[in-house]
């Protein structure tokens, strides 16, 4: 370990140490951070690297274990281009749409990398920050607020662009008041947890001087608890939500759910046509709270394209995806306050701040966490894409319709303008599912392994 990483964690540990006596409440000096090492706070970073090492390790893997890496096993499935299954026309009009969209789409990205590297590698959200007065916890929060509300501010008029596009190209159906109001309840929501977590990790930094450990458990313990809450309570904030109505289609679903083993507590039917003309259906929560989610877009395509997008929802069921993708995730949540702690004495000088129980460290630990949501998304689109193939083969199983399987994918792609041939850096940063050429592929492929017309 070198002097810098020394110095670093010596002053975190004594400011957290003063911090944490009663009623203290003063803010760290700047002049804390050259105090010379103890062997203590050496052994502290050391335990939290090893602690780091070996959860990191467990989660690669599981992930490398429990991952279908393979959809059909023992049977490749060949690269598929665009120009097979769908015309010159509808090629070109997704090739047209990736183009108006990429623009407004990596100009935010960049936005938001940028005001994060800012708020890291600069006092930008010290100083922001040191404007706010009133108790310590109140400022994290609304420094979080401030700070979200700045960056929100930027990226407007490129989320205005983005809608502009969506409703030239037909996608979007909202008039801008609604738009506005959807856009404001995502922000308040995302602001709302940000600011919890971030005032979560301060308030232990100022009590513990080994703060990652509570702050791993804590971070493991609320994202396993937001999936059960996020189905029932969130999910209505956006949408509305009813019951299939009885009918053949609902019959057939459920039939289709029981001959597969799946408790499904119901099939509901989400107002999505309020907002998009998108077609998409997807499985949420699990015990009590799982159910399948139907846009009702979908409903005006025939009903055996119906079933077997539900089927492959069914496949999401049958495998417990949600609950494995969550139980990763909290994993992934753990690891992650852990490596903050490791982290953030490397940057606190830089972010004009003395130790991470600064209250005015909020800014820097808000840039962190964005910094990690980014580096963390290819990983997770990998397996992301490789679960979606393995519920493609589910969905075939099933209903051994390979052909209407495909007449679906054509049907999701068309409508959705999905993009049929992604470069490779969009490939990498967005997509977590197969491409349409990809998945009509797998169909064919499965077709011939099973023996029955093909595609």
């Amino acid at each position: 370990m070198d002097d810098g990483e020394d110095r670093n964690g010596t002053a975190d540990e004594r400011t957290s140490e003063e911090e944490a006596r009663p009623g203290h409440d003063r803010e760290p000096s700047a002049g804390e951070s050259g105090r010379e090492v103890s062997e203590g706070s050496s052994r502290e970073v050391r335990w939290a690297g090893v602690a780091a090492a070996v959860l990191g390790g467990v989660i690669v893997a599981v992930v490398g274990l429990t991952t279908p890496w393979e959809a059909l096993a023992g049977t490749p499935v060949a690269a598929a281009g665009p120009e097979g299954d769908f015309t010159a026309e509808q090629i070109a009009r997704s090739q047209a749409f990736d183009a108006a969209t990429s623009v407004p789409s990596y100009l935010s990205l960049g936005l938001t990398l940028v005001f994060a590297g800012l708020l890291v590698a600069t006092p930008l959200g010290a100083k922001v920050l040191g404007v706010l007065r009133g108790p310590w916890w109140v400022r994290v929060l609304l420094g979080v607020l401030l700070l979200t509300v700045i960056e929100e501010a930027l990226r407007w008029p490129l989320g205005v662009w983005f809608e502009t596009v969506l409703r030239d190209y037909g996608l979007s159906t909202q008039d801008w008041v609604s738009w506005t109001g959807d856009r404001l309840k995502r922000i308040g929501i995302s602001t709302a947890l940000l600011g919890g977590m971030i005032l979560a990790v301060v308030a232990l930094a100022r009590r513990f001087r080994r703060w990652w450990i509570p702050a791993a458990a804590g971070a493991f313990a609320l994202t396993v608890a937001a999936s059960f809450v996020y189905p029932v309570v969130f999910e209505p904030v956006f949408n509305d939500f009813r019951s299939m109505p009885d009918g053949p289609l609902r019959t057939s679903l459920l039939a289709m759910a029981e001959r597969d083993g799946v408790p499904v507590e119901d099939v509901l039917v989400a107002d999505a046509s309020r907002r998009t003309t998108a077609l998409n259906a997807y499985v949420s929560g699990f015990g009590a709270t799982r159910r399948i989610v139907v846009y009702d877009n979908l409903l005006k395509a025939p009903e055996p394209e119906v079933e077997l997008v539900v089927a492959h929802e069914l496949g999401h069921a049958k495998e417990n995806d949600v609950l494995y993708g969550t139980l990763i995730g909290a994993l992934g949540a753990a690891f992650g306050a852990i490596l903050l702690y490791l982290v953030f004495g490397r940057v606190r000088r830089r972010a004009g701040v003395a130790s991470i129980a600064d209250w005015r460290a909020a800014g820097a630990i808000m840039g962190l966490m964005t910094l990690a949501t980014f580096l963390s998304g290819p990983a997770q689109n990998l397996v992301s894409r490789q679960i979606e193939a393995r519920a493609d083969v589910h969905a075939l199983d099933l209903t051994r319709d390979p052909v209407t399987f495909a007449a679906m994918q054509k049907r999701l792609a068309t409508a959705n303008i999905s993009d049929l041939s992604p470069d490779a850096v969009e490939y990498v940063l967005y997509a977590s599912h197969p491409t349409a050429p990809q998945r009509i592929a797998l169909a064919r492929a499965w077709a011939e392994l099973n023996g029955v017309p093909g595609p």
